[in-house]
């Protein structure tokens, strides 16, 4: 049985996740953004807290980690940034598997928003916390990595299942959907995922979680290889890496 998965807005535009196991009652949280959102969840639902999984050290995803780690709860992150994370209590990095809430979870390395941020992929679930690394609609902003690395790593998640929830860390897909526009504006999936996005947020409904097929089909970041992007942005005959590395620079002049 797939596990139950929760999202919990946070902060201002935030996305904190809760993953169950009913047959035995563990509970997971990714990542702590703040403690009050979480803790009313897990009261309301009669969770109890097991494990806290960490993608990377930024404070609007580590600041509620002392505040949930009491009773026993494992704390588990990025071996390549423990050295900027709160103490863990097992540290992974790509290619390690590690068992949550009964499934096996597989680390991939995902950095460039930050050297060392970490994706968990549940596959016997078919979800994937991608935090800051792949988001709806968008990629974080490269503050520590370099647009080969980002790139790299939005191959590895490409690579995954299409089927797959993608549980990204921000609610910025209004804002990634207008940019997308200026890149693509021909591609119908695009305009219509736009639409679907303008009504959800309209309703104050999240956009988040997203799957990796409309990402593929609809992200500019994961596109950048595609010839009727390059077609789009005048760059048919450039390396994959610099197409990206262009998309990037105008997101964040956007």
């Amino acid at each position: 049985m797939p596990l139950e998965l929760v999202t919990i807005p946070c902060r201002t535009d935030n996305y904190a996740f809760l993953l169950h196991n009913g047959a035995s009652g563990e509970t997971a949280l990714i990542d702590a953004p703040e403690a009050e959102p979480v803790t009313a969840e897990l009261s309301r639902r009669g969770w109890e807290l097991t494990d806290l999984l960490i993608t990377h050290h930024h404070g609007d995803h580590v600041d509620a980690v002392e505040d949930l780690r009491n009773g026993g709860v494992r704390v588990i992150g990025g071996r390549d940034d423990e050295g900027r994370l709160p103490p863990l209590d097992l540290a992974v990095g790509e290619g390690d598997t590690f068992t949550v809430c009964g499934e096996e979870v597989h680390v991939l390395d995902v950095s460039g928003h930050t050297v060392g941020h970490i994706a968990f992929h549940f596959p016997a679930s078919k979800i994937v916390f991608t935090a800051d690394s792949l988001m709806a609609l968008g990629c974080g902003r490269l503050f520590e990595g370099t647009p080969a690395q980002m790139w790299e790593s939005l191959q590895k998640l490409r690579a995954l299942p299409p089927e797959t929830t993608v549980c990204s860390g921000h609610e910025y897909t209004a804002t990634n959907a207008r940019f997308a526009m200026t890149i693509e504006p021909r591609n119908a999936a695009l305009i219509s995922r736009v639409r679907a996005v303008d009504d959800a947020r309209a309703a104050s409904q999240p956009t988040v979680p997203s799957t990796l097929k409309e990402e593929i089909e609809t992200n500019p970041f994961l596109r950048a290889d595609q010839p009727d992007l390059k077609a789009a942005i005048d760059m048919e005959s450039a390396p994959d890496v610099e197409v990206f590395a262009e998309i990037r620079a105008r997101k964040d002049r956007f």
